[in-house]
């Protein structure tokens, strides 16, 4: 299999030293179905990954990223992930969520034990590990928690 890696741009939105996670709809051909991940999405052919985040992330909860901050780059063979990070400036309720199963405000705890309640699915669901470990590593570069 010589496919060429997806690239994907995802942002850590943070408030109160809670992380913003979307529950990933359940459904079978999508990576980590029912797990949560970082908001964020495929980088089209013509954008930048900078370009890619803020519309992934206007598409997915409607809100504009305020003024954001590139935290690394995690590649692996099927996925490249270039990860940034912002403020989420605005309450839970009023973003609107088009895109996956859930979302909620996640705790320092939540994402070191590697999972969380989702209210909607009704059951405690993981942490995808690659966004379980982006998070360990913005939490412990940020001295978070």
């Amino acid at each position: 299999m010589n496919s060429q890696p997806v690239h994907v741009a995802i942002a850590i939105l943070y408030q109160k030293n809670k992380f913003l996670m979307q529950l990933r709809d359940n459904i079978p051909g999508i990576l980590y179905p029912g797990y949560w991940a970082l908001f964020g999405g495929h980088i089209e052919p013509d954008e930048t990954p900078e370009v890619a985040v803020k519309r992934e992330i206007l598409e997915e909860i409607g809100y504009t990223l305020p003024p954001f901050i590139e935290f690394g780059y995690y590649p692996d063979e099927r996925v490249v992930r270039h990860v940034f990070h912002a403020p989420l400036l605005m309450e839970l309720n009023q973003l609107v969520l088009n895109e996956g199963w859930d979302m909620g405000l996640l705790t320092p705890e939540d994402i070191r034990q590697g999972n969380c309640y989702s209210q909607k699915a009704g059951e405690v669901r993981p942490l995808g590990s690659v966004h379980r470990r982006i998070m360990l590593d913005f939490m412990e570069k940020n001295q978070q928690g």
